[in-house]
């Protein structure tokens, strides 16, 4: 059921020229992972490897993700819908462009009303600033749970890409606090 109303969403999003980036695009990347109302993770933006393959994370960003995951016994194939604020790739991996955010808002909104999740992950800076405007920056919010739509608990992550250039695994850097994320993620899933 889900996968049905999800791919009326995804055709029509196929199909999609409300924004000059559609002009650019390869492949639209709608969604990875699989159809589900526990746990969704919102991206950026695709990437060159998403353009090319129409799949949301998976260059070196989205192997972490999964061994972020992994880590703690989830799977992207069994338990994590992933899609991101907007289906195309902006030029060079630019920040998308508020018009572009907007004109993609409707198939994000669309996704999440289908799902109805009870866990959101916003994955990055442009993901949390699309839910949670003038929220103080992604360092100062990650790991905290916030309300979300339809009554979802939202938590803002690191974006993998960002933990690829952070390496120390030290107290307090980077990596050690998504591990602290990762965990709390994964005892709010076991939970529903």
């Amino acid at each position: 059921m889900l996968e049905e109303e999800l791919e009326i969403v995804k055709n029509k999003c196929l199909n999609c020229q409300k924004c000059s980036l559609a002009k650019s695009r390869t492949n639209v990347v709608f969604s990875g992972g699989t159809a589900n109302s526990k746990l969704v993770l919102i991206g950026e933006a695709p990437g060159y490897w998403e353009d090319q393959k129409g799949e949301p994370f998976v260059g070196k960003a989205g192997q972490l993700l999964d061994k972020i995951f992994e880590c703690v016994g989830l799977s992207r194939k069994k338990d994590v819908y992933i899609c991101n604020t907007i289906k195309c790739r902006p030029p060079e991996n630019r920040d998308p462009l508020p018009e572009e955010k907007t004109a993609c808002r409707e198939y994000l909104d669309a996704q999440l009303e289908i799902l109805k999740p009870k866990i959101i992950l916003l994955c990055g800076r442009v993901a949390l600033n699309s839910f949670l405007e003038n929220s103080g920056g992604i360092t100062k919010v990650r790991g905290k749970w916030f309300d979300g739509p339809y009554g979802s608990k939202m938590m803002p992550i690191f974006h993998p890409s960002y933990l690829l250039r952070n390496d120390s695994r030290e107290k307090g850097s980077p990596k050690w606090l998504m591990w602290q994320d990762i965990k709390e993620i994964k005892k709010a899933y076991d939970e529903l």
